[in-house]
């Protein structure tokens, strides 16, 4: 009797095994993207780019939604180890002048305004970028050294963005001339690579004149132009000026993460709406 020739073809164990745990990891990450869906009402939001993450590398995005899905693990809490989030992007630097972004030179003809007053030059600001979906703002040469000031004591923060739903915590980190923002979740689920929802640049360039003039470009599928205004109001809030209590607040999640309270964060804001 003849021998039948199989035509199966044997696949090594290890391959088996990789692909096993591969797809089981694929599951587990689709069950808790499912969870977020279920507890975070803003995940739609950044759905895209962190499905992409899902697929790409589920171990990784297991690793990471860990910390949003499952805040209180062995007894210790997660979600509020804020130290994780002091250094998502390089740091503020003395010796860095200007931001490394869109000269002021590129969005307006300085040869046309270096010779007019600082009142006129804030004119001219606003009327330019009045009917741009951008943020346009003026500050004395003093605001502007307040916020640097403080800006090298605390180059981090969390600022809570008043919703229907609630809060929604938004990061800031300075560097240089710049303030960046980033949703907390989107930074929890892709670290330092998180997209920006916001940036904040200030130009120095009339600074003799005692102006310094401020524009924001911000994500107008993450946020409104009213959000990112409350945002860049809420800066203000805390870095401009020298309240005791938000002082307070800023140190602690600079120097003492573990003890920060973003309850505390909310009863500082919690009468601030968005107009």
């Amino acid at each position: 009797m003849a021998c039948i020739r199989s035509s199966l073809h044997l696949v090594p164990v290890n391959n088996i095994i990789t692909r096993t745990i591969s797809m089981s990891a694929m599951r587990r990450a689709k069950e808790a993207l499912d969870q977020m869906k279920e507890k975070n009402p803003y995940l739609d939001k950044y759905a895209e780019k962190i499905a992409k993450l899902q697929k790409t590398s589920p171990e990784e995005f297991l690793s990471r939604v860990d910390k949003v899905v499952n805040p209180i693990k062995e007894g210790k809490s997660q979600a509020r180890t804020y130290s994780e989030l002091l250094n998502p992007k390089q740091p503020l630097k003395e010796e860095i002048n200007e931001i490394p972004y869109k000269k002021l030179a590129d969005i307006m003809k300085l040869d046309l305004i270096e010779d007019k007053s600082a009142e006129e030059i804030s004119k001219i600001w606003f009327e330019y970028h009045k009917t741009k979906d951008v943020l346009a703002a003026t500050l004395t040469v003093t605001q502007f050294e307040i916020l640097m000031e403080h800006a090298k004591k605390y180059p981090v923060f969390l600022l809570p963005l008043p919703r229907s739903e609630g809060f929604e915590f938004i990061m800031l980190q300075f560097a240089a001339n710049a303030v960046h923002f980033t949703p907390l979740l989107a930074y929890q689920v892709h670290a330092e690579n998180a997209p920006e929802c916001l940036t904040l640049v200030h130009y120095t360039e009339f600074k003799d004149k005692g102006l310094v003039l401020m524009r924001g470009e911000y994500d107008a599928n993450v946020l409104t132009g009213k959000e990112a205004q409350c945002l860049a109001n809420e800066l203000q809030m805390f870095y401009y000026k020298s309240d005791e209590n938000k002082l307070k607040l800023l140190e602690k999640f600079n120097k003492n993460p573990n003890e920060f309270k973003h309850m505390d964060l909310i009863k500082e804001v919690e009468n601030i709406q968005l107009v």
